[in-house]
């Protein structure tokens, strides 16, 4: 409620609106970042819908297998456009295989996708398959909408790697390839070649007596062939005929119902239609080398309207427009807002980039990356599917300037700008746009590259993007987990089939022509790139097969541990990650950032890690003294006011920027948030380097640290391995495979003689999965250091004293405990209700489940009145929440799973105790109200 409170003092004259939309503006408030300039009044938080009436197209997948009687069954397609032709008509152009899949009339598509449900209601993840409401006129089934020197209606593509399943990706570019798609104010023209031939194709709409027409115009040039387009099947027809330019399929008993289509016009093209099998609707071309012009009109109706039709087909088309200059702006105006300058309170801090909320088109931002031009302008790209310029991003932040530049993609979460050119990798494949006129908007959205196949599955995102040294690009998609509704079948638990290229790391060519397979068996990678070196670093989502959060160097023929997505059938071992994070401190991590220049200070060169879910960025350490690699983190203590996803560095003030939006799940409850990570020359206390050595630790640290008082016991060192399988995540086990953590005895700290590094004597270290080591010490001037570095020990090297500069080290201490190294035994707490809201808060339980009745944004049910309340589960049992039942679902939660919730949450077992236990169920006892 204080946020409410707040925001309404802020906003006083906004108190009756806030009154009538209290809820969504309770979310919203995320997006102010408490800082000034970021509304400019209150009714900026109106959103227009999802569809924008005067922009041609949307991306979108689509499932058109029930049509009904007399259309194809097997229409369904993952990359598709959603094409408004006017007059309440539509089209959705299949760019896998140039067709058209479907044509309808009345409603446009439902917006059920996860961008498109949660555009405004931002925590909604409930999407669904989208299909056609609207009335379905004319539809074509799994195969090319185009052939190259005779009909065919078998789908050209790879089989899958499962049988019966279906095929996704691209036709083989030689017999056809999607180029792009070009707009003209309210129309768009599709860019496509067939064989040799180039068509460039106008859909539009035309009506007679109320009954629609759809007409497509083509500019075809280099047909060479001769080609075959097939504009619709019709099952079941009772008759067909072509007379002249015009052919009739018919249906029903009565033949009340017809679909007709027409060559219209005079324009160098030899069009001819005809029907096949009585069951498909084609148009022949005629091989010529010329660039020629043609016009089909298709239209289904009542056979007594078809006089109507006939008469319309006597019309003379207009020219083919001029579009390769570029259409006119789609959105003239330039939004400015201003930021907010956090103070110098440590060495790095978030200033905060004020979103362009209050735009004329009324249009959620959530951002999803950024990416900068060598002068310093910055291009956004939202999960709404908008491309938006920056200007004015200086020290100050006093004048940002925003302008929308590009719209209507699928769903994209990664952008690169190169050489001056913006890329966008979305469902669709990556997209360059270009400004055709210089107006400031994208007039062609181009396909560079749709070779990485893709499914119409809701978690195969594509995932990531990174520009790689050699000009061409690295993408990370997601693993088809099966989370929500899907249309491939379930192969192991967690997981669907999806395409063959689902849970994949990929290389694009230069070209963006070909690729090769990097790494596979993975659940939801996100990447980075060194941009000199062109080190490659990926993480992964804890969850089914994925123990915990891991950070990978990716090496190409790696395979990650996730079978549903291995790809392969040569039982590849698994390769170790550099380091895992425990699910305390990143339960959901996204990608990765190199710090480049000499403008970050102690950050400078470092590999920079993002939690989703903390939220927040890791400093990645790499042990360079290990034979295996392997790594650690600490984490950069800043306000991140919502989920941090993406970065880059900004080349004019050498910053690091941060993109982020909140959907699945985060500590924080902030929608949408820009940041520049600052560097204000402020002393740094987390580690900058370690070392697992078979005698200790070495940890190694940006200031001098207070030797006057340093002590063994001001460290405290646990280990635990994971156990990877099916189950979401894991508990922690010893090393001996017991539940539990191991608590390690310090038995020597020592620092080193420039003050900056300490060695801890640990006995008995081994390679562990995870190890934590907690400190509690002083820096020399003055500042208490209270914190955690997590690392993966993967390999033990030899501690050498000399070279790191420690002159003093009694190594005989590790004899004398070389018999004492068990375990210590867990201290045990009486459990109490206020134990249990402790560890409610610490195990970041409150980042999925409420502590009240708020179930948006939450991942698990609320807390409030569980207790004894009757349970429902998603395998249609149920039972009273008791004593036994709340155990149950902390160590073993994939037991049940309540109705409407997913399975999501890790195992506890070995990381909570028995007292711990008892006090979580205190504690929820507690909220029955």
């Amino acid at each position: 409620m204080s946020i409410f409170l707040v925001f309404c003092k802020k906003y006083r004259a906004g108190i009756f609106y806030l009154t009538v939309f209290f809820i969504s503006l309770i979310m919203l408030t995320g997006y102010k970042n408490q800082g000034t300039g970021v509304y400019a009044n209150a009714d900026s938080l109106v959103l227009n819908p999802f569809v924008e009436p005067g922009f041609p197209f949307i991306s979108t997948s689509l499932d058109a297998r029930k049509l009904g009687a007399h259309f194809p069954d097997d229409n369904i397609s993952a990359r598709s456009l959603a094409l408004q032709l006017g007059d309440s008509t539509y089209a959705c152009f299949d760019t896998d295989l140039l067709r058209w899949s479907v044509g309808w009339t009345g409603k446009f598509l439902p917006m059920v996708l996860m961008a498109q449900i949660s555009y405004k209601d931002f925590f909604n993840k409930n999407n669904k398959v989208t299909t056609v409401t609207g009335d379905p006129k004319i539809a074509t089934g799994l195969y090319a909408g185009w052939s190259d020197g005779k009909p065919d209606f078998v789908d050209p593509r790879e089989e899958p790697e499962i049988a019966h399943e279906i095929k996704w990706g691209a036709m083989p570019a030689e017999k056809g390839r999607w180029n792009g798609v070009y707009t003209i104010g309210t129309k768009v023209v599709l860019s496509y070649s067939v064989g040799n031939a180039t068509i460039y194709e106008l859909p539009e709409s035309m009506h007679f007596r109320d009954e629609a027409v759809f007409v497509r115009k083509f500019q075809v040039e280099n047909a060479q062939n001769g080609l075959f387009l097939t504009a619709a099947e019709v099952r079941n027809a009772s008759r067909s005929e072509v007379r002249g330019k015009i052919a009739y399929l018919y249906q029903g008993g009565d033949k009340d119902t017809v679909t007709a289509l027409a060559i219209v016009g005079k324009g160098g093209l030899d069009m001819q239609p005809e029907i096949l099998q009585n069951r498909y609707m084609t148009v022949r071309l005629a091989a010529s080398v010329k660039k020629g012009e043609a016009t089909v009109l298709i239209w289904k109706g009542p056979a007594n309207k078809l006089s109507g039709f006939e008469k319309l087909c006597k019309i003379k088309p207009a020219a083919f427009p001029d579009f390769k200059r570029g259409g006119q702006a789609h959105w003239g105006q330039t939004v400015s807002t201003t930021g907010e300058i956090a103070p110098d309170t440590a060495a790095f801090v978030t200033d905060k980039l004020t979103l362009p909320l209050n735009n004329p088109w009324k249009r959620n931002v959530r951002v999803a990356d950024i990416s900068f031009y060598k002068n310093g302008r910055a291009a956004a790209v939202t999960f709404e599917g908008d491309v938006w310029m920056i200007d004015g991003i200086d020290q100050g932040l006093k004048n940002i300037r925003w302008k929308r530049f590009a719209s209507g993609l699928h769903e994209p979460m990664s952008i690169e700008v190169v050489r001056d050119s913006i890329y966008v990798f979305g469902r669709e494949g990556i997209v360059r746009l270009h400004d055709l006129n210089g107006d400031g908007e994208t007039d062609f959205y181009e396909n560079f590259s749709n070779v990485m196949v893709q499914s119409p599955e809701s978690r195969e995102w594509a995932a990531d993007m990174v520009h790689a040294p050699d000009g061409g690009f690295y993408v990370a998609k997601g693993g088809t987990q099966s989370n929500g509704p899907g249309v491939t079948s379930q192969v192991t638990k967690g997981f669907r089939a999806g395409s063959r290229h689902n849970g994949t790391i990929l290389k694009i060519s230069p070209d963006g022509r070909k690729f090769e397979v990097i790494a596979t068996g993975l659940r939801g990678p996100y990447i980075g790139i060194h941009p000199d070196k062109g080190t490659l670093t990926a993480s992964d989502q804890q969850g089914n097969f994925v123990p915990s959060t891991p950070i990978y160097l990716i090496k190409k023929g790696d395979y990650y541990g996730v079978p549903a997505s291995a790809h392969r059938k040569d039982n590849p071992a698994i390769a170790p990650p550099l380091t895992w994070i425990p699910h305390r401190a990143d339960r959901s991590s996204i990608s990765q950032v190199w710090v480049t220049g000499n403008k970050m200070g102690p950050l400078n060169e470092n590999l920079i890690h993002f939690s989703f879910a903390h939220p927040g960025l890791f400093r990645v350490l790499i042990d360079s003294a290990a034979q295996i690699k392997q790594g650690g983190v600490s984490f950069i203590q800043a306000d991140y006011p919502a989920p941090t996803s993406k970065g880059a560095m900004d080349p004019v003030d050498g910053q690091l920027y941060i993109a982020g939006f909140n959907l699945w799940g985060s500590s924080s409850k902030g929608i949408s948030a820009l940041l520049r990570l600052r560097y204000t020359g402020k002393p740094m206390y987390l580690p900058n380097q370690f070392q697992a050595a078979k005698q200790g630790i070495v940890l190694g640290f940006d200031t001098e640290i207070d030797g006057s008082e340093l002590r063994a016991s001001d460290f405290a060192v646990k280990r635990w391995n994971y156990q990877r399988t099916e189950e979401y995540g894991s508990g922690h086990f010893r090393l001996d495979g017991t539940s539990g953590e191991e608590q390690l005895e310090v038995v020597g700290a020592y620092l080193s003689d420039d003050r900056k590094r300490i060695v801890l004597l640990v006995p008995d270290m081994q390679e562990v999965m995870q190890m934590e080591v907690a400190y509690n010490m002083k820096a020399a001037d003055g500042k208490k250091i209270n914190d955690r570095f997590w690392f993966t020990v993967n390999n033990l090297s030899e501690l050498k004293t000399g070279d790191n500069g420690f002159s003093k080290i009694d190594l005989t201490l590790l004899e004398k405990k070389k018999d004492k190294t068990e375990a210590k035994p867990d201290e045990v707490v009486a459990a109490s209700s206020e134990k249990g809201k402790e560890i409610f808060q610490k195990m970041a339980c409150a980042g999925c489940h409420s502590a009240g009745l708020v179930t948006k944004g939450m991942y698990g049910p609320p807390f409030q009145n569980l207790y004894q309340s009757e349970r429902h589960f998603e395998d249609g049992s149920k039972t009273v929440a008791d004593e036994n039942y709340i155990r149950e679902s902390i160590l073993t939660p994939s037991a049940k799973i309540v109705k409407g919730y997913n399975e999501e949450m890790p195992s506890f077992v070995g990381i909570l105790t028995d007292s711990d236990i008892e006090s979580v169920i205190l504690y929820i006892k507690s909220l029955k109200k």
